[in-house]
């Protein structure tokens, strides 16, 4: 299974007292996927949780926005309350349900299943 947490967008405040373009929110999204089957046959299952996270004004070091990797603002995510492990769990478990679903819808079993018959193809001349 391959988790890939990726920042869809910052909300940026123009001024925080000397600062400009200071970071105040995080819009972040964690995505998982899982290839099953073989080559001939096979699916993609996949997974996702998505959310924001919100910044206090920066107090000490600053990192001027054009220097900003997608790395750490994920850390301050993690720093300020997105549990990377319970997300990535609610990921892994939506996979999970697909590929061993926990509740199936079976026939009723008072109905006939209609039976398939294979009808050959004649080749016109």
């Amino acid at each position: 299974m391959t988790i890939l947490w990726i920042i869809e967008r910052l909300l940026v405040k123009p001024t925080e007292g000397s600062l400009t373009n200071v970071v105040i929110t995080a819009d972040w999204r964690c995505n998982g996927i899982e290839t099953i089957g073989d080559d001939v046959k096979s699916r993609d299952c996949t997974g996702t949780c998505y959310g924001s996270c919100s910044f206090a004004p920066p107090s000490g070091s600053f990192t001027p926005y054009p220097d900003l990797t997608q790395s750490q603002v994920l850390g301050w995510c993690y720093a300020n309350g997105v549990d990377q492990a319970a997300i990535e769990a609610n990921v892994s478990l939506q996979i999970e349900n697909q590929i061993n679903p926990p509740v199936v819808t079976l026939p009723l079993p008072w109905v006939p299943v209609a039976e398939i018959v294979a009808v050959a193809e004649v080749p016109v001349a």
